[in-house]
């Protein structure tokens, strides 16, 4: 069978990569794609926006699946198109994937149904977001109303950065319509992880956890990114955290779904916190996560197009999983996420361990070199049945590729390290 990859990043790499160790996929196309998917994928000059080419060359081609991998043309509705033209989807309804494109409305849906989470007002007036930050104090989280390449999120430590987040987003408008109306949260403590499943419906498939870093320096510290890595399992979590959060939240968000006519079928990411209480959420996203899913399908053993394909007709995938570890790290330009200069010339892929995964993110193949064509570039992940030498082996194979003009974080990982003494031979939860 074919299958079409609707997206450009890591993720879609990831994706693609694990797609074609199946026996039943018979090529992949990638549209747009990137340079480094070449050894998975045949890339397709057609945008992630442009559906009626990519409806046109899904039915010219014959495609048995397409994947969505970004959330932005989920929001938009794309899987509702693609359906409607009788072509099979992988990804939420337009309605279902509110849950990610605005904040507002995944708080509202979790406070009527109970599903635990930070306290919360929301807000389309300035001042009035000024007046409750004040009154409210920090530590305190501003988070842009919609999509904003998960950069829209401020976890303020004082109530002067908290101020600036909201001038930032609703005066400045630095994340455009998305920060017209925010939502301020209650700071949670806790561990924070990654829980993604396969939903259809009521019925919910937990895939293993991760923890992403999304700080850009070491230590945590700094502005939110997309993601500077990621690791899998996530051993200073109770062993039952993963059954836990599916009952407590998960099961209760897909049947909340349902109940408002708006059922899910694809990947739904939980963002949550590992608190004194339990798991509460700290957010929903309709899609893959980005880097998780470069840590997580590493550690899938069955077949990936079995189990998408499974959930877009409605039925019930198989799925087993490695207890190897993965850490992945991300090689990023100087200046992300802000400012960026691209052209930096990645080298060193060649002097890669042959077991170590390359998932390509931005990059371009220039005059038989590898360039740096956007913030996050690449990521190098790493698998053994310990963390603490996953961890380390994708810090040597990083430092490999680190140059002027590209940067990484040394200590992904670091709070599993840091709570198991720097070892964890086994798998202690998913």
């Amino acid at each position: 069978m074919k299958v079409l990859v609707i997206g450009r990043g890591g993720r879609e790499h990831a994706i693609a990569w694990k797609l074609a160790q199946s026996d039943k996929v018979e090529e992949i196309f990638a549209a747009p794609g990137n340079d480094g998917m070449a050894n998975v994928a045949r890339r397709v000059p057609i945008h992630e926006n442009e559906w009626d080419r990519l409806i046109e060359f899904a039915k010219k081609e014959a495609i048995a699946l397409t994947v969505v991998g970004p959330e932005q043309p989920l929001v938009d509705g794309i899987a509702d198109r693609f359906r409607t033209e009788g072509l099979a989807i992988f990804g939420p309804s337009k309605a279902a994937a509110m849950i990610e494109g605005s904040k507002s409305f995944a708080k509202r849906l979790m406070k009527e149904y109970g599903i635990p989470t930070a306290d919360y007002a929301s807000f389309r007036d300035y001042e009035a977001a000024v007046d409750y930050v004040k009154r409210r104090g920090a530590p305190i989280v501003i988070k842009a109303d919609g999509l904003a390449a998960g950069k829209g999120v401020t976890v303020a430590m004082s109530v002067d950065e908290a101020l600036g987040a909201l001038s930032d987003m609703m005066e400045n408008q630095v994340f455009g319509h998305a920060g017209a109306a925010v939502v301020i949260e209650d700071y949670l403590e806790g561990e924070e992880f990654s829980l993604m499943a396969f939903v259809s419906g009521e019925r919910v498939y937990p895939m293993v956890i991760a923890q992403d870093h999304k700080r850009v320096y070491e230590g945590d510290q700094g502005p939110n990114t997309g993601g500077m890595g990621a690791y899998s399992p996530v051993p200073q979590l109770p062993g039952d955290a993963v059954a836990v959060s599916v009952e407590r939240i998960l099961k209760p968000v897909a049947r909340a779904l349902v109940k408002e006519g708006r059922p899910y079928s694809g990947v739904l990411y939980a963002g949550l916190m590992w608190t004194n209480e339990g798991p509460k959420v700290i957010e929903f996203n309709c899609r893959f996560g980005d880097p998780e899913t470069q840590v997580v399908l590493p550690r899938l053993e069955s077949d990936l197009f079995d189990a998408l394909l499974a959930i877009a007709r409605g039925e019930e995938p198989e799925l087993t999983w490695s207890d190897r570890a993965v850490c992945g790290i991300v090689l990023a330009s100087e200046g992300y996420p802000g400012d960026y200069q691209k052209g930096a010339v990645i080298r060193g892929l060649d002097a890669l361990e042959k077991e170590t995964l390359v998932f390509h993110a931005g990059t371009k193949r220039a005059d038989g070199r590898w360039i740096a064509d956007g913030g996050r570039v690449l990521l190098v992940a790493c698998r053994d049945a310990e963390l603490c030498k996953a961890t380390a082996k994708a810090r040597s194979e990083a430092e490999k590729l680190k140059q002027p003009g590209l940067f990484f974080r040394r200590d992904i990982g670091w709070r599993a390290l840091k709570t198991n003494g720097g070892f964890s031979a086994t798998v202690r939860n998913g």
